[in-house]
């Protein structure tokens, strides 16, 4: 069901400062700015081998990402993780009893499908559940979202 970790999201108050200390810092290379208006951010994806850090700021106080950044600060938001087929991984995560955010599959960045999983059902860690697009298939172009 899961094949690999797809990205690990970090929520950030500047995406510029934040792609220099990821992208200069440590010499990852940024995808271009990628807004998601439904989830109220903007997003810069960052290719570590088969998987990506996720930038992301917020475009909205009162959003998810906003909520967090005022409520804990920058840091880790949330665990994304590659799935082949997202209704069946949604099928088998309500069967388990885990509790769904997202009941069906939602539109993420860079053409992929995504759905969320409560921290309250998975050990304080917020999931993702990604399906990457035909042309996202083979490692760390393009991204998920949050």
């Amino acid at each position: 069901m899961v094949a690999r970790i797809h990205h690990i999201g970090i929520a950030v108050h500047s995406l510029e400062a934040a792609v220099r200390v990821y992208g200069e810092g440590l010499g990852l290379v940024p995808s271009p700015v990628e807004e998601v208006p439904a989830q109220q951010v903007k997003l810069v994806m960052l290719p570590v081998g088969e998987s990506r850090v996720e930038l992301l700021e917020t475009t909205a106080p009162e959003g998810p990402v906003g909520r967090f950044l005022s409520s804990r600060g920058e840091g880790v938001h949330h665990l994304a993780l590659a799935v082949e087929d997202l209704e069946a991984a949604l099928a088998g995560a309500r069967r388990a009893g885990l509790r769904l955010i997202d009941e069906r599959p939602r539109e993420g960045a860079h053409g992929t499908k995504v759905a969320f999983v409560h921290p309250r059902s998975t050990c304080g860690v917020l999931l993702e559940l990604v399906e990457e697009s035909r042309g996202d298939l083979g490692g760390a172009r393009g991204g998920g979202v949050t």
